[in-house]
């Protein structure tokens, strides 16, 4: 694949990764790009099928993973979400940074394809901190609150494996956290902004 390369986000819910890339996409317009993720949930409120998601069945979703379109694929909460092989590639063909935000799992997969990108983890600073993230949103029932503190302790546990990331930001202090983000992307952000250029 040729462009940019691509980058992995991962952490776990409430770590504050969706903060960093609002940041990031509104600071550098025109140089980042997302991959629309499948899913078999039912869009909420506001959602566009093929703008936040591919909304598809369980049916179609299975067969593009047997067909081994998708780069990674996970379940959560009894749903299917997966990022396929030519949603990046829309990206790249634009030359931008394609920013992928996936789970541990999801991060285990890409590091079964060839697709090279920069592994960069989120990490709450401690779980009490994330508990209380969380909490504050007032968007979960207790019983998914629970799921998404027990999903966050498999991560954070599985993300100190040595060589999973190649960068991991412990998000304590929101402008420390998004400095890091940048100085870790900055050769890529900087090969796309001259290209622009020229």
């Amino acid at each position: 694949m040729s462009g940019p390369r691509p980058v992995v986000l991962s952490g776990p819910s409430g770590a504050g990764k969706s903060t960093l890339l609002k940041r990031l996409l509104r600071d550098y317009e025109g140089v980042f790009g997302f991959t629309v993720s499948h899913t078999t949930r039912s869009p909420r409120l506001g959602e566009e099928d093929g703008k936040d998601y591919h909304f598809v069945t369980k049916e179609t979703m299975q067969q593009g993973i047997d067909n081994g379109d998708f780069i990674e694929n996970a379940e959560f909460s009894g749903n299917m979400y997966g990022t396929s092989t030519s949603a990046v590639e829309d990206v790249q063909s634009q030359n931008l940074i394609c920013i992928l935000d996936v789970d541990i799992q999801g991060v285990k997969n890409i590091k079964k394809t060839d697709l090279n990108p920069i592994y960069v983890s989120i990490q709450p600073p401690s779980m009490e901190i994330l508990e209380k993230r969380l909490r504050d949103r007032h968007t979960e029932t207790e019983e998914s609150l629970q799921k998404r503190l027990e999903a966050a302790r498999i991560d954070m546990e599985l993300s100190k494996e040595p060589g999973i990331f190649d960068v991991i930001i412990i998000n304590n202090d929101l402008d420390e956290a998004y400095e890091k983000l940048k100085e870790v992307l900055f050769e890529e952000i900087t090969k796309v902004q001259q290209s622009k250029k020229s």
